[in-house]
């Protein structure tokens, strides 16, 4: 039994929910507009302001919660949205933002340009710290994994680019005779 696909979702004042017929559900909010395709295997029911998923047959139970879940950031996204906050620890590390492209300069002969996916507002407060935010939770953690990859954190010196909140556990180095 799927337990998180059985709460209900709350849907607040000022955000609408649009489900058409080929069962692309639409959540407009104050901060914008989100549309995805959902399964139609899970029948999505609306009373007032509850949205409820159920299933027709146990086989389903996987996309139960998956699809509860999804509507829910959905919903999160278009009134609160999200943000993901990276660091850069190494001598000369920095990042600069030219435009829509991040220029990231962390140890490599070359700077990394990457371009922000549509919908992804990315902001460089000091040149050690990138925020990155929008609407969608799978772009904007898609971007800042993307961001991450160009070089993660090594496990000796701590050094690279790694999210505000994550724990690098450090290893000892090589011991001398």
């Amino acid at each position: 039994m799927s337990r998180i696909g059985l709460k209900v979702i709350e849907v607040p004042a000022g955000v609408t929910v649009t489900k058409d017929g080929e069962n692309n559900i639409t959540v407009k909010g104050p901060k914008g507009e989100l549309t995805r395709h959902f399964n139609p295997i899970i029948e999505m029911h609306e009373e007032g302001n509850l949205i409820n998923f159920t299933r027709s047959s146990d086989s389903d139970r996987a996309m139960h919660g998956t699809m509860r879940a999804n509507l829910n950031n959905m919903i999160l996204g278009v009134t609160e949205g999200f943000k993901k906050t990276l660091d850069l620890i190494g001598v000369g590390y920095r990042a600069q933002l030219k435009g829509k492209t991040l220029v990231l300069n962390v140890g490599y002969s070359h700077p990394v340009e990457m371009e922000a996916p549509e919908g992804v507002n990315v902001e460089v407060p000091s040149n050690t710290n990138i925020i990155i935010s929008g609407i969608s939770k799978q772009k904007v953690g898609q971007f800042a994994a993307e961001i991450r990859d160009v070089r993660p954190p090594e496990p000796y010196k701590g050094k690279g680019i790694r999210y505000t909140d994550e724990h690098v556990r450090r290893k000892e180095g090589k011991t001398g005779k």
